[in-house]
């Protein structure tokens, strides 16, 4: 019998989804989600690229939203100083980041609820669906929505 958390992760490798499920295998030294546990912030989507240790170049996308960061470009930066640090420890070898977009998050760890929705000025809107399907892996308990609407 297959658990419920096996059978969701088969589902949502259907269709449209199936190049998310395989970046989701890539770089795992890199988390796919790092988000406060609670509150509203903004959030940025990046694509990370990396070697892997066969020098086969790997890329996923990953989402990072901190209420510390007032602007999208200081979660950026943040992101940076992290994976140059992994770098230095030859945790990775290499690494390239593009942001996708961004926009905001409303997070509410009590009643397990997630709201994504607006954009970044600097970025531009991020794809919303795109970052839930992230989200829902690391938070696959939660009601998890999204809007292209707001600010």
């Amino acid at each position: 019998m297959l658990s419920n958390l096996l059978i969701s992760r088969l589902l949502n490798c259907s269709r449209w989804n199936s190049q998310l499920c395989k970046m989701a295998s890539v770089i795992p030294q890199v988390p796919d989600v790092d988000i406060d546990p609670d509150g509203v912030f903004k959030y940025i989507l990046i694509k990370l690229t990396s070697p892997n240790t066969e020098g086969k170049i790997q890329d996923k996308n990953i989402v990072r939203g901190y209420a510390s960061c007032p602007y999208h470009a200081d979660i950026n930066d943040k992101v940076t100083e992290e994976l140059q640090a992994l770098k230095s420890s030859n945790t990775i070898r290499d690494w390239r980041t593009k942001v996708l977009g961004g926009g905001r998050i409303n997070h509410d760890s009590k009643s397990k609820e997630l709201k994504v929705y607006g954009y970044s000025t600097g970025f531009g809107p991020a794809d919303h669906q795109v970052t839930v399907e992230i989200l829902k892996q690391k938070y696959g308990d939660y009601k998890i929505t999204w809007s292209d609407e707001g600010y």
